[in-house]
């Protein structure tokens, strides 16, 4: 017994193929199915990217060393701290408004 795709016996396969080889002719089968195989392979390199694009959105994990960076961030020394606080003094003294 042979297997029935999408419901259809081999008779009704048959027939189907010989009314495409009879619309497009024998010589044109080979083309169609390469094209077909061609929009395929693109279709699914398509949705491929599309999907990796969706992963790239999720934030990147970061290592416990940066997180601990980024939750206590390093602080300015105090001298360092000091000469900030006299430029913007001095900024501040030099604006006319």
């Amino acid at each position: 017994m042979l297997p029935q795709i999408a419901g259809l016996g081999p008779g009704e396969i048959a027939l189907i193929l010989a009314v495409l080889v009879l619309l497009f002719g024998a010589s044109k089968l080979p083309e169609l199915a390469r094209g077909s195989g061609r929009a395929l392979r693109i279709f699914k390199a398509e949705t491929k990217g599309l999907m990796d694009d969706d992963d790239e959105d999720v934030k990147p994990q970061r290592s416990p060393e940066q997180r601990e960076i980024q939750a206590n961030p390093p602080t300015l020394d105090a001298e360092t701290e000091r000469r900030a606080a006299e430029r913007r003094a001095a900024e501040h003294r030099d604006d006319p408004a």
